[in-house]
């Protein structure tokens, strides 16, 4: 089921361009896309924007039965699209369907069950009791166009998430999946097409870097989501700033993993060797620093080099493969880098730590030890299968160090002490936090995903996710047949015998606010314009 055009307005467009698709395993192209160029972005974001208008009318009802035959023909094709992302991707067949696929089908099912009771009008009482024969709430409306670029390391999560929670808040797409998985990630197009969605709602695009500025850049785009480095995230921010568009990034990490001394070995030590590989530590949360307190950091450090040990590198369409080639050579280069560098600056490498003999992009999931904290590999976004483990003195400095970063995205605290846990969760600053558990939350629907510092702006998945392609609107409505209200012209000597008393009558405490409140019956604005029947439901608020 590979989809080799981009998809526009629900046509297969083939431009001019050449986007080569290579297998991480081999090296070897896989196929040939005729990407588009800044012409074929302008015809992708003109099909969004006719789409819109008819689209953003549609019930939630109906946006929920189309994201429901999306999730059924993603179910139907699982088999096929978890292999394609082995090939294109490298990840293991298995390990496939478990991060890419079952997150996408998580999220589709959640919306499709969900999404009236997330997206439906929300009623709010006021509480300023001068207001309470309002009858307010807050809208959610869609906002427009919405450009989403996605990285390689999971073509179908990441698109099938984003492109879901767009839709089903009434937006269009123009969605441009990474060059290296662009087979994947047209295909992902390609399904949401057979589910149904009318033309111009999701459009996939195989688009070059240059052409990706035209679709930044486009007037028509209300909001920009980029998953990516920080480096191409800070530009897009620019260039959204340049227009006064809104973005949302969710860029690199550097997470990191506090052991306190409790923590229960085997779980532990499995838990860091499954975060730090899975995906051939190609994931923006992977654990890329282990701080563990001197009386379990021996223990801990042996058991994780014994399990790295056993794993098991390979071609990701083999059985029983554990971990499979980096997706890009470049990447792996990152990698091999950091890596000697670090080495050459007084590390060790307990397992690999160095580019093995023979084709594709393989490199073996690396232990480092002794590692300081001046090293790139401690300091900058690895993306691959580094873990340096770190002794530490205790908590205080662990928690010290993992902070210590210009990263943010996610953090995981490893021990059997609520107290400590609950503690720690306060004190590192991300945007995730997990105890005793690492990197699994992308999998969870109603979790939000999202950093601090250099690791993004906004939030993506579940409602926050859902808010942040909204226009929340407040609103209020007020349909008593009153002639003027309390604080309409004129501004006259009664007008100000009555703010004289509303002060101290809303906001002062004791006797003071009962005299405010007698003075404020007293007036005659009060008594003239103030809705008495409602003030005396809201008489709770008054006193």
């Amino acid at each position: 089921m590979w989809q080799q055009t981009s998809i526009v307005d629900n046509r297969d467009v083939a431009g001019t361009g050449k986007i080569v698709s290579r297998s991480p395993a081999t090296g070897e192209p896989l196929a040939t896309v005729p990407a588009l160029d800044q012409e074929g972005v302008q015809l992708a974001v003109e099909a969004a924007t006719r789409a819109f208008p008819v689209w953003s009318s549609t019930t939630l009802a109906y946006r929920q039965r189309l994201l429901a035959r999306w999730l059924r023909a993603l179910v139907e094709e699982e088999a096929a699209l978890a292999e394609l992302v082995a090939r294109e991707g490298g990840k293991p067949v298995a390990e496939a369907r478990l991060v890419d696929i079952f997150p996408a089908c998580e999220a589709l099912s959640y919306l499709a069950r969900r999404l009236h009771r997330l997206l439906e009008f929300q009623p709010v009482a006021p509480r300023q009791v001068l207001f309470s024969h309002w009858r307010a709430g807050y809208r959610f409306e869609p906002l427009g166009v919405v450009a989403i670029i996605t990285p390689w390391n999971y073509p179908v999560g990441i698109p099938v998430i984003e492109i879901a929670s767009a839709v089903a808040a009434g937006n269009t797409v123009v969605f441009k999946p990474a060059s290296a998985t662009v087979l994947t990630g047209l295909s992902v197009g390609e399904l949401a097409r057979r589910a149904g969605f009318p033309p111009g709602v999701i459009n996939a695009v195989a688009l070059p870097g240059a052409a990706t500025d035209a679709l930044v850049d486009d007037p028509r785009v209300a909001k920009v989501l980029f998953t990516g480095s920080v480096e191409v995230g800070r530009r897009v921010a620019q260039r959204c700033a340049a227009r006064l568009a809104p973005c949302q990034l969710e860029l690199g990490g550097k997470d990191a993993a506090v052991v306190a001394a409790d923590a229960d070995l085997e779980r532990t030590a499995r838990g860091l060797v499954w975060g730090a590989f899975e995906n051939t530590g190609q994931t923006c949360a992977s654990i890329e620093r282990v701080y563990a307190v001197e009386e379990i950091y021996q223990p801990l450090v042996e058991r994780v080099v014994a399990l790295t040990r056993q794993l098991r590198v390979g071609d990701p369409l083999s059985e029983g493969v554990d971990v499979g080639p980096m997706t890009t050579l470049e990447q792996r280069e990152v990698v091999a880098t950091q890596v000697q560098e670090a080495l050459a600056g007084g590390a060790r490498a307990l397992t690999g730590g160095a580019v093995p003999e023979g084709p594709g992009y393989f490199y073996p999931p690396t232990v480092l030890v002794e590692v300081s904290e001046s090293m790139r590999v401690m300091q900058e976004e690895t993306f691959g299968p580094v873990l340096p483990i770190v002794r530490v003195r205790d908590l205080e400095e662990a928690v010290a160090r993992a902070n210590a970063s210009r990263f943010g995205l996610t953090a995981s605290v490893w021990t059997r002490c609520r107290s400590t846990a609950r503690r720690l969760v306060g004190e590192l600053q991300a945007g995730v936090v997990t105890v005793n558990e690492h990197l699994v939350t992308f999998a969870e629907a109603t979790g939000s995903w999202g950093g601090v510092k250099e690791s993004g702006i906004g939030r993506s998945h579940g409602w926050y996710g859902l808010l942040e392609l909204c226009n929340v609107k407040y609103v209020a409505q007020d349909f008593r047949r009153q002639r003027a209200m309390p604080w309409y012209y004129p501004y006259d000597e009664g007008f100000s015998r009555f703010v004289e008393a509303a002060v101290p009558a809303l906001y002062a405490v004791g006797w003071q606010r009962l005299r405010g409140l007698v003075r404020l019956a007293r007036t005659r604005r009060f008594r003239d314009r103030v809705a008495k029947l409602q003030l005396l439901a809201a008489l709770d608020r008054l006193l």
